[in-house]
């Protein structure tokens, strides 16, 4: 996998400490792109840095099942976060930091590395993800009918289109990944995309997550794609 002028053959090329941005409800996915606005100091302080390095950082969601840690200052992460390379980056006039990160793989969260660093720093290993690394043009094991369908279920109910003709030229991962990462669902239903196997586990995940969304919004609020 190639993003810029890095190359990521496999896990042993993942540095194995990087600083890591806890942000509930986002989702970085391989090959996706996520945009950030970067605005409290301890985080710009954190892009310098990547962007003086290596240009990665993790993005992790705090624990959402209301633990706290021994000493109460900072939220425990989930187990499984994702490296994104920074491959865009602007400063505002008002200094803020307008990012995009490149998706690289997932990883596991080893443990958290005392630093004098005002951001937080991860050891993390992605060997368990090596597949992430792997361009996969076609995945012949994602439902893409029922994906469509339901995708297309949720834009009736919330009176949405879509741009069909970029739909169906997407490839199954760019199509899997993309819904997957826009979905308007909560921490935890984005935290299942992010640690289902494979791409066809992630669609039928999504599939079912959509559903059962349907079924509980019915006559209530309709969300909105973000």
């Amino acid at each position: 996998m190639t993003l810029r002028n890095d190359r990521y053959e496999g896990p042993d090329d993942i540095p194995d400490m990087v600083p890591v941005f806890p942000l509930s409800g986002a989702l970085l996915l391989p090959r996706a792109h996520l945009p950030l606005n970067i605005f409290e100091p301890r985080y710009l302080e954190m892009i310098d840095d990547a962007l003086a390095s290596d240009r990665v950082i993790g993005m992790v969601q705090p624990r959402f099942d209301g633990s706290v840690d021994s000493e109460g200052d900072q939220p425990p992460l989930c187990e499984v976060g994702a490296l994104g390379r920074i491959i865009s980056f602007q400063e505002t006039s008002d200094g803020r930091y307008l990012i995009q990160l490149g998706g690289v793989t997932r990883f596991h969260i080893m443990n958290e590395v005392a630093c004098d660093k005002p951001y937080r720093v991860c050891r993390i290993s992605a060997e368990l993800f090596a597949g992430d690394l792997l361009h996969r043009d076609v995945d012949s094991d994602v439902d893409r009918d029922a994906l469509i369908r339901a995708f297309q279920s949720y834009l009736d109910a919330n009176d949405l289109e879509a741009d069909w003709k970029s739909v169906r030229a997407a490839s199954n991962e760019a199509l899997v990944n993309t819904l997957a990462m826009m979905s308007p669902y909560g921490p935890a239903e984005k935290q299942a995309l992010l640690e289902a196997p494979d791409l066809a586990a992630r669609a039928a995940t999504l599939v079912a997550i959509t559903e059962m969304e349907l079924a509980r919004n019915a006559g209530g609020d309709k969300p909105t794609l973000n």
